[in-house]
């Protein structure tokens, strides 16, 4: 029987969508970017709004718009569209998020209250993380039920309640800003977002959302769409609430622990500061309810996709994918970091062109090499830079690329406007 999209429907669907985003990079980032950003704290949270919040959503609606990634980034070519969203599904499945989440909850709601770590209780913990992960994986049509109605709100009510009470007792000042945020806050703020990865989660979750949607009933197309931009919508909204709150907060411990070294150490710092071994309990809480629900999604779309793209079921790839996650996580959050930032600075501009020509895909269809050649020009570039970040350096063409305004972080834009502009002119010279 068909169903008529209700306020309900999407408000759970927004809900699910927001705690399958919000995971440990969400916890950490913001706050340091106050931190470090101190009076410029509005220009860099402006900056990191764009990569962290507006093109999250965007590619949400891309992704709906599309019914996947692979439909929409095949239009770069079939090549591109098999190496890159098999990438992107393995860096945001056991390659480094699910294990990265997995390992941040442990540093956050374990080790504080230990002074030493057997490794027999960071095993147990991954088993016993992974499993309640994999129990809730196997279902993906279900997540409305455990992460939209239950997890979800629970995870919004605890951040609620740490970030009240924190504003409530707090008394600081801003500091002026450190390093790169005292000379381009906003440009900082925007290569912040990154660290997310929900641009990137962005184009995996789409699907999952457009399923939980057709679990309630909802089939027509047009609901489909219009659901699942409504929830990221949503979703979007609670995140940058949220991120303004931490990163303010963040802006405001500065004067008081000016020695904080990452995110984590500021959250911990103010919670500690006001409200001792029970703040800490809360943030520890907060943070295994974050990177839960977001391995969870991930888990699951991770399977769907190899699913599809292999006679392997979804229930055995779920459970491939949570195996091969508890493993990686055992290794320390230190050893899964060192690979994150250059395969992030590789994929991220990437993904940021992909969303944009995804949401202008029907009037570009008249225009069918605009997609290659944009996505190729910054596939280039995006190479050079993911193996600058790795410590790689190719001779002349790594300064002279990141030689290109508006500065080295981004000297992908141009590039990628260059490569639009070719692929509207060769699509007109095919015409002729």
């Amino acid at each position: 029987m068909k169903h008529r999209l209700t306020t309900q429907d999407i408000l759970l669907v927004g809900i699910t969508l927001f705690s399958m985003f919000f995971g440990s990079g969400n916890l950490i980032f913001p706050p340091w970017l106050g931190f470090q950003a101190g009076t410029a704290t509005g220009k860099g949270l402006a900056g990191m709004a764009i990569t962290a919040v507006i093109f999250p959503v965007l590619g949400i609606i891309a992704i709906a718009q599309s019914k996947d990634l692979r439909t929409l980034s095949s239009k770069a070519g079939t090549t591109f569209s098999t190496i890159f969203t098999i990438l992107i599904f393995l860096a945001l499945g056991p390659g480094l998020a699910i294990p990265r989440n997995a390992a941040v909850s442990f540093e956050m709601a374990i080790v504080p209250f230990m002074d030493t770590i057997p490794m027999w209780v960071r095993i147990a913990y991954s088993i016993l993380f992974f499993a309640i992960a994999l129990r809730m994986s196997l279902h993906p049509d279900s997540l409305t039920d455990t992460l939209g109605k239950i997890l979800g709100p629970l995870l919004l009510a605890m951040i609620a309640i740490l970030l009240i009470g924190c504003f409530h007792n707090y008394s600081g000042t801003y500091a002026a800003p450190q390093a790169d945020y005292a000379t381009t806050p906003i440009t900082q703020g925007f290569l912040e977002g990154y660290n997310t990865m929900d641009t990137l989660a962005a184009l995996n979750f789409g699907n999952i959302v457009v399923l939980n949607l057709k679990k309630r009933n909802i089939s027509e197309q047009n609901d489909l769409i219009r659901g699942a931009c409504t929830a990221g919508l949503i979703a979007g909204f609670l995140l940058f609430m949220i991120y303004a709150a931490m990163a303010n907060l963040g802006a405001l411990s500065g004067s008081i622990f000016p020695n904080a070294t990452n995110g984590a150490n500021v959250l911990t710092n103010i919670t500690s500061a006001l409200f001792g071994t029970t703040g800490i309990l809360i943030l520890g809480i907060i943070y295994i309810l974050a990177c839960l629900t977001t391995c969870i999604g991930l888990l699951c779309s991770c399977a769907e996709f190899f699913a599809e793209i292999s006679r392997i079921s979804y229930r055995t790839w779920v459970i491939l994918f949570t195996v091969a996650s508890l493993v990686m996580s055992i290794s320390g959050l230190d050893q899964i970091l060192k690979v994150s930032v250059p395969i992030l600075v590789a994929l991220y501009p990437i993904a940021i062109v992909l969303v944009i020509l995804g949401l202008f895909k029907d009037r570009l269809a008249s225009f069918p090499k605009v997609f290659p050649w944009a996505i190729g020009t910054t596939t280039i570039v995006s190479i050079v830079l993911g193996l600058q970040a790795a410590g790689i350096a190719i001779p002349f063409l790594t300064n002279l690329l990141t030689s290109i305004p508006p500065s080295a972080d981004l000297c992908w834009i141009i590039p990628a406007l260059i490569g639009t502009l070719i692929g509207f002119l060769h699509s007109f010279l095919l015409k002729d």
